[in-house]
This record gives C-alpha cells, structure tokens and sequence, in this order.
C-alpha cells in the first residue's frame, strides 16, 4: 500500500512540473532555502511533542525529496530511483554487523566502523561530511563527535572544564589588549570549549540553546503583557520595570 501512494505521490509531483508553471520554474537553488526551512520545522515539531504537526512536517520535507528529485529526472541528471537505490545501498555497506558477518561489542564499535566505512568509500578526512550551511554551535558539536569517534578526545572531563575556563581567562586578556580580531577568536574558542563540555556531559547544545531561546521569548512576551496591561509604553519603561516582570516570569513560566 506505502509503494502505490508513493507512487501516486511521484506521479502528482511529475504532473505539476508539466501544468504549473510555478512548479514547472523551480530549480534545486530555488528551493533549497525552502528545503531547510522544512527540515527546521520537522525538528520545532518534535520539540514540541507535536506529532500531528510532525506528521504534517514530514509529508512537507518528503515533498521536497520528492520535488528535488523531479527536478534532477527533468535534468536528466537522477532520478528518484536513484536516490531509493543510493541510500538503500548505504545503509546495508554502513551496517556489516546487521548485514554481513562484522562482530560489534556495542554503538561504540558501531560508530567506530561507521566512520572508517566512510573513509574506504573515498572521503580523504573525518572532517567532511559536516555540511557547512549547518549553524556554527551545531557544526562544532558535530566535528567534535567525529574527532572522538577515532580517540581524539579527553579523557575527564574535568579536563574539558579546565580548558573552558583557560578559554575565557585568554578571551578577557585579549580584551584587555584591545585586538577585535583576535579577540574573536577567543572568543570563538570559548564557545568551541563549552561545546565541547556539553558533549561530556551528554547535552545536544543546539538543543539546550533552541529551548534557552524559546523560553527568553516567552519570559520576554510576559514583560511585554504586563506592560499593556499596566497602560506602560514599552520604549518609554525602564530596565528596573521590566526586570520586576522578568522575574516574575521565572515563577509562572
């Protein structure tokens, strides 16, 4: 049944870039920031425990594979079987120890064997496959992960805690100094640095800042309520009035 929808599914996206002439105009740079945005939502969905809207984001990033997919059959260029094939051949060379006779002891042995898989395929270091257009924190977190997988990595982390505050002793020297330059890069160390603590301590950091931001608005928003409600101008209110409601935010939010 799941084959004939995706099928009926190829055919609808086949004729919209036959009849619609906005389809029909679309390229794989046109919509690639679309692409993203989709991917965005899929994740602002599972944060949320939202698995109405997860579903519904899902279809919506399935139709951009499907879409992209269209496209490059148009270009001749691939075609959606291709990218069937492609990922189906991956995961069974990526997973010997389910599909051929490789012994693991557990995800350690997993994650090792994945990343010297990808080397005998052609990649020349660890360091690619971390897509550039990630955000810097998640780039970072992920680059980190995979210098680890092959033992480059500390051994305590109380090691990593002493490096953080290393990082940011050196960040306020170069303030001192008056260096933009490199005093942007201390601080982007520091930030490298408590990345890398987080992952120690068993914290995604593109998690824990999304949900950090989410809660700023929603402490923000509440300043911003009681202010209307108080008759208060915000541009015309002081840092002491709004940080009597930000703290009260923090007892009911």
């Amino acid at each position: 049944m799941s084959g004939e929808k995706f099928s009926k599914l190829m055919e609808i996206m086949r004729r919209l870039r036959e009849e619609c002439p906005w389809d029909k105009e679309q390229t794989h740079d046109s919509i690639k920031a679309a692409t993203l945005e989709e991917a965005y939502e899929v994740v602002e969905a599972i944060d949320e425990n939202d698995y109405d809207e997860l579903k519904g984001e899902l279809g919506d990033l399935l139709l951009h594979i499907v879409f992209h997919s269209t496209i490059a059959e148009d270009n001749k260029t691939f075609t959606i079987d291709d990218v069937i094939d492609s990922i189906t051949d991956k995961l069974i060379r990526r997973h010997p120890h389910v599909f051929g006779d490789v012994k693991v002891n557990g995800s350690e042995d997993i994650v090792r064997n994945w990343e010297s898989i990808k080397l005998s395929e052609g990649r020349k270091s660890l360091m690619e496959g971390v897509p550039k257009a990630l955000s810097g924190l998640h780039r970072a977190h992920r680059l980190q992960e995979k210098a680890s997988k092959v033992g480059f990595d500390w051994e305590k982390k109380e090691d990593v805690w002493e490096k953080v505050l290393e990082e940011i002793k050196e960040m306020h020297e170069m303030e001192a100094s008056g260096n933009k330059e490199k005093l942007e890069d201390e601080l982007g160390d520091v930030f490298f640095s408590l990345i890398n603590y987080s992952r120690f301590l068993g914290i995604n950091p593109e998690n824990a800042l999304r949900k950090t931001n989410e809660k700023f608005i929603k402490r923000f928003q509440y300043i911003e309520q009681k202010l209307i409600e108080n008759g208060i101008d915000i541009t015309k209110t002081t840092l002491t009035e709004m940080d009597k409601y930000w703290e009260e935010s923090k007892q009911v939010l």
